[in-house]
């Protein structure tokens, strides 16, 4: 998508900003998480709020049957993505929610991610 697409979002939609390749993050996981993110963040008048829940359920779904190999290298990318968000200075809510996306999805619990 070009620069000009990223101008034409619209208000009340939820978007992450970009994230660098040399974060070395995994693609399909920031796809995830870029998706969530819209899918939770955006007003109803961009998402319907019922097919969004749906859809999020069926994500945390997914996400629940992660291998334990597969599951520690989602961890260490969530947390490389939260010191980024820090260092970057992205507000509070964003870096949190790299920290706390595991255990919001019923993946792990307590303070695992």
């Amino acid at each position: 998508m070009s620069d000009e697409a990223e101008r034409e979002v619209p208000e009340g939609a939820a978007v992450l900003p970009l994230i660098p390749p040399e974060l070395g993050v995994d693609p399909v996981l920031l796809a995830l998480l870029h998706c969530v993110v819209f899918l939770e963040g955006s007003e109803e008048s961009i998402v319907d709020g019922e097919a969004s829940e749906e859809a999020l359920n069926r994500l945390a779904g997914y996400l629940q049957r992660l291998s334990q190999t597969r599951l520690r290298k989602v961890q260490e990318d969530l947390a490389s993505m939260a010191d980024y968000a820090r260092l970057q200075g992205w507000p509070r809510q964003q870096t949190r929610f790299f920290k706390e996306f595991l255990k919001q999805f019923g993946v792990v619990e307590g303070d695992e991610t």
